[in-house]
């Protein structure tokens, strides 16, 4: 059975606010999507309904429930094949909960409408707010976890990279996901050598995730993609690129307006009343081309004009301004900065940046194996008037999933995803130890 073919809902449980009623969703269920993102801090659902009046039940589920938000859902749907294990959410520490009830239409004899789902935390989140004070002597990753542990109070599991710097800070009530996406930020990952700034905070099937993005970058490809115009018809089809865009092939304006190839930094320090050396001050993409890890080739930029021997990255294209905080939440450590934007905030905007050269979107066979912030491989092939198929070594290589769709329905099972990289070519440096 080839992982395009429907998949089968095992489970598809709706229970009323006050657990005291429960409407089996199985054959309304016209389609399933669930969604995963690296910048979204929880994982998302969508269902469309339709209840005939015998296909779920006699009575109307949106008033008959009623349907209100807030309920939850436990889901599972079977993979259709081997490899494919599909989505399991029916334990009680993973169901999901209705956030809102869209596009509802109601006659005599049907209804519809769609369901938008989310993680328990997303709700969680809304209600708590982080009043806490978290001393300079703590490491970033450590501030995290705490703050997933005590005020998302999630039982799933949590993967977090060991940050480097410390910081001090007070939630100053706000909530838990802006803060975890405000540290991320500012983490720069504990490795041997020279880590680049710049985590993500987000939820997959597995859990939380705290992670450095050259950690992301680092890791072996989950599966290897074959666009199916150059690819041999024996191989495996559920491994074959349906069909896929380019949404962006480098946009080197809004990269300059953000900095992320130079910029000259000046901070203020309100102890001794000093501004940045401007020779300290200056932040080259250059210099940090040889430690960061790229999913293709390194990065190379143009001239800055013609006959020039500097590039884009030696000259900058932003000034960034700020005040340096100089231990303002510990009186024995009152002259240390508590957060030296030296070491994250420019090389934050590089990476974050960077990592948007190339982006494109791809619809695969379902594959439930896939995660937000995984690396796949792509081949795709080269455009040639010849009979020979080459792949294009260029736009073919390693990208990482920066959002995914599993869609289910009673047609098949498909996987969107939305695939980013910071360079071009085949081969990267990121299965390179540090």
């Amino acid at each position: 059975m080839p992982a395009t073919d429907s998949s089968k809902y095992e489970e598809v449980l709706l229970e009323s606010n006050d657990r005291s009623k429960t409407i089996d969703l199985r054959t309304g269920a016209v389609s399933i999507d669930y969604y995963e993102d690296i910048f979204s801090p929880t994982i998302t659902a969508k269902i469309v309904v339709i209840n005939t009046g015998n296909s779920i039940g006699e009575k109307s589920i949106y008033q008959g429930l009623p349907l209100r938000g807030g309920e939850r859902l436990s889901l599972r749907i079977k993979g259709n094949t081997n490899s494919n294990p599909g989505l399991d959410f029916s334990s009680k520490d993973d169901y999901l909960y209705v956030s809102s009830i869209a596009n509802i239409i109601t006659d005599t004899q049907t209804e519809s409408f769609v369901l938008h789902l989310c993680s328990r935390e997303a709700i969680t989140n809304e209600t708590v707010r982080v009043p806490k004070k978290y001393p300079s002597s703590s490491p970033i990753s450590a501030s995290a976890e705490d703050i997933i542990k005590t005020y998302l109070a999630t039982s799933k599991d949590i993967d977090i990279d060991p940050t480097s710097n410390k910081y001090g800070f007070i939630g100053n009530l706000r909530k838990p996901f802006t803060i975890l996406t405000w540290l991320a930020s500012k983490g720069v990952p504990d490795v041997k050598g020279d880590g680049t700034a710049g985590y993500v905070f987000y939820q997959t099937q597995d859990g939380y995730h705290f992670k450095s993005l050259d950690k992301l970058i680092m890791q072996k490809p989950k599966a290897t993609y074959n666009d199916t115009k150059i690819s041999d018809p024996s191989n495996d089809q559920d491994f074959q690129i349906i069909s896929y865009v380019t949404n962006r092939n480098q946009n080197m304006l809004e990269k300059l307006r953000m900095g992320a190839y130079a910029s000259q930094r000046a901070y203020f320090n309100p102890l001794t009343f000093d501004f940045t050396l401007p020779e300290k001050g200056l932040f080259k993409l250059s210099d940090y081309a040889g430690k960061s890890k790229n999913l293709g080739e390194k990065i190379k930029l143009p001239p800055i004009s013609e006959g020039s021997s500097e590039t884009l990255g030696d000259i900058p294209s932003r000034l960034i301004t700020g005040i340096i905080d100089v231990g303002t939440l510990d009186k024995d450590v009152s002259t240390e900065e508590n957060a030296d934007p030296f070491k994250y905030q420019s090389q934050a905007i590089m990476r974050y940046n960077v990592l948007f050269t190339q982006t494109l979107t791809a619809t695969l066979p379902c594959n439930t194996n896939l995660r937000a912030g995984d690396i796949i491989e792509c081949l795709f092939p080269k455009t040639t008037v010849g009979e020979k198929k080459e792949y294009d070594d260029e736009q073919s290589g390693l990208y990482m999933i920066k959002e995914l769709c599993h869609h289910f329905d009673t047609e098949g099972s498909y996987t969107s995803v939305k695939l980013i990289r910071d360079t071009f070519g085949q081969y990267g440096t990121n299965n390179k130890e540090n």
